[in-house]
This record gives C-alpha cells, structure tokens and sequence, in this order.
C-alpha cells in the first residue's frame, strides 16, 4: 500500500487529490496539510511514501518545507505540484530534494502515474523538463548560456544527446565504489539517456540497466535519476559545455 500526504492551502484542492488518488488501487491519502509547517510535522509522525506538495503556502512554503522534510527522518519522496510553468519554481524544488514536478493542470491520471512513479523510486520529469535540467546543469555559469540567463538574453540552444568529454580534474572519490559498467551508466545517465536507450548502447537487457542505475543511486546516496544527473555534473563526472 503506497501511503500519501497532501500538502495544500486549499481545502478543495486537497479534497480533490483525494478523490483521485483514493480511486486507485494500492493507494492510501494518510494525512492532509493546509501548510508546509504541518506537512513538515505530518510527514515525520505519518511516514508516508509519497508527498503531493504544493509551492505556494502561507506559513512555510513548499520549498522550505521540502528541504526540511529531506533533511530530516522522513523518507518520501516529494511530487511537486503547482499552477505555474515557472523555470525557478522547478530547479528549486529539485535543489530542494523534490522527485517529482506536476502542473495541477495535468490529468487525473497524470497524478496517478506521477504517485505510482515516486514510489517506485523513479523521478518524474517529462523529457522536455530532463532537457531543461542537463542544459541548465551542462552550461558553466560563466559561459554563453549563463550570461545569456543572467542578463535576461535567450540561452543558446544545446544538444544533450552530444557527447561530453571527462572532466579534467580529480574525480569524485564516491566513483571508486561503482563498477565499470556502473560508471558508464552514470555517464549515460547525465546525457538524458532512458533505460531502453542505455540498454542498446551498453549491449544489455533492461532489467540489467535497472540493476546498474540502483547500485548507482545506493552507492552514491542519490534519491533518483533526475538527481544523479545533477550529482553528475556538480562533481564533473561530465564537464560543463561553453
């Protein structure tokens, strides 16, 4: 039985949620939050599995309390929801630890899916979403993207299926632990790559790719694929692109 919190100032929202994810199968709304500081509470004393948080909230917002919620004995996996596409609604929420992000105009069965997929331990990011965060992530601060970004110009658009060369300093000592197979899953990972397209490049069977992308994730103490991109390019397993 996957266990579910719902984070969200408005009563009728959340009694929406409710109805949708209570239909399912398999599925259990544990506790409601009309706030992040009571999400945050609830969260610690109802353990659940997956939490439907919405940004914006009186009290503590949702960002705040996802970092708290992450950094604290909780263990679920947060899906973002909000009303707006807005690009610094989602690297933050990311940076906070979410798993997940949802517009609330999404379809019924879009939040069943997105619920389903946390808590398999998946990310839900839709593949235009995974592009905007390895572009966001493969461009140096410094370089075309960032200044473009930072002076309110249009970052130059990137291929982020190109191939990325190592980066030339030391390495991250957590690499030591993954296996060479392990390894080029990380790296393959970070270009945006699917299961099924990792599968064809390293010669493998699905199963074995999602044997290698949670010995990655245990190893490196990374929540989800969507994080080990980010993890990937922080720590220069693949450099930055100018």
């Amino acid at each position: 039985m996957t266990r579910v919190l719902l984070v969200d100032d408005q009563a009728l929202v959340r009694a929406g949620f409710e109805t949708i994810l209570s239909s399912e199968p398999g599925f259990e709304v544990v506790g409601q939050a009309k706030d992040g500081a009571e999400g945050e509470r609830l969260a610690a004393e109802l353990q659940p599995d997956v939490i439907c948080m919405d940004v914006q909230m009186p009290v503590m917002d949702g960002l705040e309390a996802t970092r708290q919620i992450i950094a604290g004995p909780s263990h679920a996996a947060v899906l973002m929801l909000t009303t707006f596409d807005r690009e610094d609604f989602l690297f933050e929420a990311l940076s906070a630890g979410a798993s997940g992000f949802l517009l609330k105009t999404a379809e019924p069965e879009h939040l069943i899916d997105a619920v389903h997929a946390l808590a398999r331990g998946d990310a839900l990011l839709s593949p235009e979403v995974t592009r905007r965060v390895i572009e966001r992530f493969a461009t140096p601060a410094g370089g075309p993207a960032g200044r473009g970004a930072a002076e309110g110009g249009v970052t130059r658009p990137r291929d982020p299926s190109a191939p990325t060369e190592p980066h030339p300093s030391a390495p991250a000592p957590e690499l030591e632990q993954l296996t060479e197979r392990e390894h080029q899953t990380l790296l393959l990972l970070a270009k945006g790559r699917s299961n099924a397209e990792i599968a064809k490049e390293l010669f493998v069977g699905e199963a074995t790719v999602k044997t290698h992308v949670s010995n990655v994730l245990l190893k490196l103490g990374i929540r989800d694929r969507i994080h080990a991109v980010i993890w990937a390019y922080e720590h220069g397993v693949v450099a930055p692109r100018g």
